[in-house]
């Protein structure tokens, strides 16, 4: 993804015409455009009709007078770079510029800083709250009068003025013991917000009831109890002024905090979270698994539909839902406590809140038939792309409202049952020992300004939403409309919804999407949210709650342009943890991401020592390619530097011997190095995101490489994360080599490319040509891929390739040596004793010293080591028990010689060995 610089406009976003390049940052300071301040004082501005081209040719006129800040309550005002027409009911208030901006201004908003700032001239009514109430609900301008003028930003004066009392507020339905409800919605720039309610088994298409409510000070809007609210359908009826449209617009939305919606997602509904309906008993009595520590974490990230739609074992009506959690002999929820039981401890479910972009169960359409299509078919994806904007899957990541489940994945998506069958997936999964981790995306909304499927903005346009610094245009450089939770009630709300999981469904943790496009401070306040919840109190214990999330930097927040982010460094010692690309890169090769590292190779894909004769840099004619040459051995000398450093914790202190005999610390490592604690990282090698791990295998290791070898590749750089100093993360389906045909973006592919089969009989390689959308661009090589029979794994393969995954995983569990859970620890016991410029070209070995002390040697290369360790001589070490005990024959041909210190490894193998007492 691109990020954008603050003047560039957002690309496709809904905005407001015309500038906004005002901003009313207190209640007494307005920062204005210092360009537009200036040009202002040096030219002659067209006369008022020019707004009218149709108007004769006028009589120029000189603008005069000060600046006001102008509200126009009905709306009205013309303006542009040039001149301002103001309606007659508009109330202008006089500015002044001042000399300076003060210095927590600056700091709050440093892209404002150089603005003009401007306060209310001597001789006006000092601008107090009260004041505000009365001005920020109408249009707003700043201007000369019959002189240039611009639109204003407002969330600073928001945040000034309200939020400090708006923040202490309970949104949403409040029901009290008797079933009454309270409602209550922040809508400061509201000029009036009305109730629309529905009884229960009311038809909505009947006249609602319209119930008032009363704006306090804070800017919010409360109703007076409603009594036997429970299961009410309801909306906000909300008269604001929209700066997307210049008017007053009179919005029909959803509660933002509702606990419930109808089924097609139009209404909201009051679910009491108590009502025993809707509080499985599974869900009361089970046993939440034990808290445990952050570095414990072996996460398996899956979507909800893709685990049991395809799953035979599941009863028709169940598939794809969340009930199928609840089928205790099928094959997923089989596969899952086999998972449990060797060591994953977590599942993390991609986005389960109510998504935008899924219809309703009802509404959903299926392509034709494509079981007989050509394995290099171009016909799947035809077929899928027809109905993609009505088949049931999508990834999920653009959320219509943060608080309900998604619809689509119950039986019943009426209201409460959504609660209770969400809660019955919690339920079984905690059954089998595993924790719930829930996939938040709060850094976009699906849409913003009067789009119908934007809720936040057409309660309070211009403010949930980050916009650009000259103009009312919505940034979207993390795809869709972003979000703007540095302002207070945006992170409040971010904030709120995370202790809503966990009180109101007993999740364990959180995923945060694009994490970096947040504050730090929003991520330390979601930590001391939690930390207050308790069993007694809450049900919850909120300190074992695992966070971690995607600490990308781009778009117009990157380097700390806007505020310090929730990066890859910058959150040291807090156990939120950010992926680590630096592990998946070194051992995939190139960035997936880029696009064009397609055929490149590294640690863990034959970088050198299996060239597959693909350019390094697909796409440039004039790139090398990959010969097994120089080149080649250097980067994975380096790479191999890399890998070492992701197994140990990936700390930016931690001192990595490297190739050309220096020890670096991490951070000069290919500036790798970025974490203080092995908590701060989620090592991993892929995710829903991009090619599958099989997949990118495909494409990186030589055509000829035989299935057993992938297999065992495969194995390999899956044990490469979970064997690291650091919590772990597996895409669901990647130890059954499971494959995307190729796609390199399945976010709305279908179910058909998505395909996930616990019966170990099909991976979903060859299941046709993937989307155009994003591949049609390498089709000329995916064709003659995909139509090659000896790419397509066997039920043999995949099984050999589950069993060896569980051995790894029972490998991480078993040796506590693998998670030391301090820098401390792993500077003091973790060497690399011959690491450097003798050390074989795909070959590491790590000693983790303790009692016992454990030796790993990863041989990455395709032919057997010797691995001889001088310091190390008279000391005994034996294979593992797991591998000893375990599936794969090929690992328990490792040796190990005390006599001089000689550990024989075979190709292509992971060989932990623990010291024994000599005889």
């Amino acid at each position: 993804m691109a990020g954008q610089g603050l003047d560039t406009p957002a690309r496709g976003s809904v905005a407001a015409p015309g500038s906004a390049a005002a901003h009313w940052v207190r209640a007494d300071l307005i920062l204005l455009s210092k360009t537009l301040f200036d040009e202002a004082q040096h030219r002659t501005p067209p006369t008022s009709t020019q707004l009218d081209p149709t108007s004769p040719e006028p009589t120029p006129q000189t603008s005069t007078g000060p600046w006001h800040l102008w509200s126009a309550p009905n709306a009205g005002i013309q303006f542009n770079h040039h001149q301002c027409v103001i309606p007659s009911d508009t109330t202008g208030y006089r500015l002044q510029p001042l000399a300076d901006i003060p210095a927590d201004v600056t700091a709050q908003f440093p892209a404002l800083t150089g603005f003009q700032p401007m306060t209310f001239a001597s001789g006006e009514a000092a601008m107090t709250s009260q004041t505000v109430d009365s001005v920020i609900t109408g249009q707003l301008v700043v201007g000369l009068e019959n002189g240039p003028a611009t639109a204003v930003q407002i969330p600073g004066v928001l945040d000034d003025v309200y939020a400090p009392q708006a923040r202490q507020r309970t949104f949403g339905p409040v029901l009290d013991a008797q079933g009454a409800a309270t409602l209550a919605v922040w809508a400061p720039t509201a000029q009036c917000v009305t109730v629309l309610a529905w009884p229960e088994h009311e038809s909505l298409s009947n006249e609602p009831l319209r119930i008032p409510t009363k704006r306090e000070q804070d800017g919010s809007w409360v109703t007076e109890a409603i009594g036997n609210a429970a299961d009410l359908r309801y909306q906000y009826e909300v008269q604001v002024y929209a700066p997307s449209t210049r008017r007053i617009e009179t919005n029909i939305v959803l509660d933002p905090y509702g606990t419930g919606l109808n089924t097609y997602a139009t209404h909201s509904i009051v679910v009491d979270m108590t009502s025993p309906p809707w509080t499985p008993d599974s869900w009361r009595t089970t046993v939440t698994p034990e808290p445990i520590r952050a570095v414990d974490q072996m996460v398996y990230e899956l979507h909800v539909r893709d685990f049991s739609r395809d799953d035979a074992t599941v009863p028709a009506e169940k598939r794809g839902t969340y009930l199928a959690f609840g089928e205790d002999t099928s094959r997923g929820t089989s596969h899952l406590r086999a998972l449990s039981e060797a060591g994953v401890t977590s599942v993390h479910l991609l986005p389960t809140y109510s998504i935008a972009s899924i219809p309703s169960r009802g509404e959903q359409s299926e392509p034709p038939e494509l079981q007989s299509l050509p394995a290099d078919s171009p016909h799947q994806q035809a077929r899928i792309h027809a109905v993609r904007a009505f088949d049931a899957f999508n990834w999920g990541y653009d959320p219509l409202q943060w608080f309900v489940p998604e619809g689509s994945y119950t039986t019943n998506a009426e209201g409460g049952p959504r609660t209770a069958q969400f809660r019955t997936m919690v339920a079984a999964l905690h059954g089998m020992g595993l924790r719930v981790i829930l996939d938040q995306v709060f850094n976009h909304t699906s849409a913003s300004g009067q789009d119908p499927r934007s809720v936040l903005d057409r309660i309070v346009p211009g403010y949930y939403h980050r916009q650009c610094r000259d103009s009312a245009a919505v940034f979207d450089s993390t795809c869709c409309a972003n979000t703007a939770t540095e302002h207070v009630m945006a992170g409040k709300m971010m904030v709120d919804c995370v202790v809503h999981w966990v009180k109101n469904y007993h999740v364990d943790g959180f995923r945060f999407d694009l994490m970096g496009h947040h504050t730090k401070q929003n991520m330390l306040d979601v930590r001391a949210a939690l930390n207050i919840l308790t069993v007694d109190n809450d049900g919850v214990d909120g300190t074992r709650v695992y966070l971690y999330g995607e600490g990308w930097n781009f778009g117009e927040v990157a380097g700390n342009a806007l505020f310090e982010q929730a990066t890859q460094g910058n959150l040291g010692g807090t156990e939120i943890a950010t992926f680590s690309d630096r592990l998946r890169d070194a051992v995939l090769g190139g960035n997936p991401t880029d696009g064009h590292s397609v055929f490149q190779q590294g640690y863990g894909t034959g970088l050198a020592t299996t060239p597959n004769w693909r350019p390094v840099v697909e796409g440039v004619p004039w790139s090398p390619v990959h010969d097994g040459g120089w080149d080649d051995h250097h980067n994975l000398a380096e790479l191999t530097d890399v890998v070492m450093l992701g197994l140990a914790g990936n700390l930016r202190d931690f001192p990595v011997p490297c190739t050309d005999r220096v020890t670096r610390p991490g951070r000069d490592v290919r500036q790798a190095g970025y974490a203080d604690e092995p908590s701060d990282v989620m090592s991993y090698v892929d995710a829903h995101d991009n090619e599958t791990l099989f997949d990118q295998g495909i494409l990186k290791l030589p055509v000829d490489t035989t299935m057993e070898d992938r297999v065992r590749i495969n194995t390999l750089m899956l044990a490469l994360v979970a064997l690291a100093q650091t919590p772990g993360f597996w895409h669901a389906g990647t130890e059954l080599l499971r494959s995307k045909s190729l796609d390199r973006n399945s976010f709305d592919s279908g179910d058909w490319f998505n395909f996930l089969d616990f019966s170990q009989q099909d991976n979903g390689f060859g299941r046709g040509l993937p989307p155009s959308t994003e591949n049609s661009a390498r089709w000329q090589y995916q064709r003659e891929l995909l139509a090659n029979p000896t790419l397509k794994p066997a039920p043999e393969d995949i099984a050999a390739a589950y069993q060896q995954a569980l051995d790894v995983l029972r490998l991480r569990s078993s040796l506590p040596q693998l998670r030391l859970g301090s820098s401390t620890a792993i500077r003091e016991r973790v060497t690399f004793p011959v690491a450097g410029p003798g050390a074989t070209p795909g070959v590491i070995t790590m000693l983790i010293e303790g009692t016992p002390a454990v030796l790993m040697v990863v041989n990455a290369s395709p032919w057997p080591v010797t691995q001889t360790v001088p310091s190390l001589s008279a000391r005994v070490f034996g294979l593992s028990a797991v591998q000893v005990h375990g599936y794969d024959d090929i690992v328990r041909q490792t040796t190990w010689s005390a006599h001089g210190g000689t550990a024989r490894v075979p190709a292509r193998t992971v060989a932990v060995l623990v010291e024994r007492e000599p005889h």
